[in-house]
């Protein structure tokens, strides 16, 4: 996999390296390619040997990983074989953007919905900050939805971890979950189980939502908790 890496040292630009390195904090081994030009490169490892690539590859740099999660979600096979490949993957994350990325690229939890939430339990139950926070982001993408809403919640409400990207992943998802069925979220803003942290950012990215109305963000903002 020497050329993948060569490649990707030859696409990377200086000025996103020094950029992306800043909003990742812990993460020094980012080569700067932009996800764009990544994208580019795992449709065309798809179109190759992509599992040959999925055994062999390394990952000792943070687009190495990246590009991992993303042939997963690109490449055609069946669930279970899917199921099998994020399994290994999984534990390799260690950063928000590698997590996000990855969650974006699942699009076949769409057509699959009970059998990948099915998955996702063990990870939204882990200790380990970003296994949850792979599972919370993959809730926000795929199950804020009329059949889901009340079972979102449900799981948010009761995430409890330390950890500073799980936080801001439940609050992120709070808010979203807020934006599409208000009168469902209101209800768990109003009785819930969240630490004030969490709580109050939910409230913030509510109000800073343009999706929500200014009658609106008056309410949240007199919902906020004094620390």
């Amino acid at each position: 996999m020497e050329e993948i890496t060569e490649k990707l040292f030859l696409l990377a630009d200086p000025k996103y390296q020094e950029f992306h390195t800043s909003l990742c904090p812990g993460t020094n081994n980012i080569i700067g390619v932009r996800v764009p030009v990544l994208r580019g490169v795992a449709k065309e490892i798809v179109k190759s040997d992509w599992r040959a690539f999925l055994e062999k590859a390394k990952s000792d740099y943070y687009e190495e990983i990246m590009l991992q999660g993303m042939v997963i979600g690109l490449a055609t096979m069946e669930i279970e074989e899917r199921f099998s490949y994020l399994k290994k993957f999984i534990p390799q994350i260690n950063n928000w953007a590698v997590c996000d990325v990855t969650c974006a690229g699942l699009k076949f939890a769409r057509k699959h919905q009970e059998q990948v939430w099915n998955f996702l339990m063990p990870y939204l139950n882990s200790k380990k900050e970003f296994e949850i926070r792979f599972g919370v982001v993959m809730l926000l993408d795929f199950y804020i939805t009329q059949n889901y809403i009340e079972k979102v919640l449900g799981i948010l409400n009761k995430i409890k971890h330390e950890g500073y990207y799980v936080k801001m992943a439940v609050a992120w998802a709070i808010s979203v979950c807020y934006i599409k069925f208000p009168k469902e979220t209101i209800r768990l803003l109003q009785d819930n189980k969240l630490d004030n942290f969490t709580y109050n950012k939910a409230l913030q990215k509510i109000m800073e939502s343009y999706r929500v109305s200014k009658q609106d963000k008056e309410i949240i903002r007199a919902m906020k908790r004094k620390n």
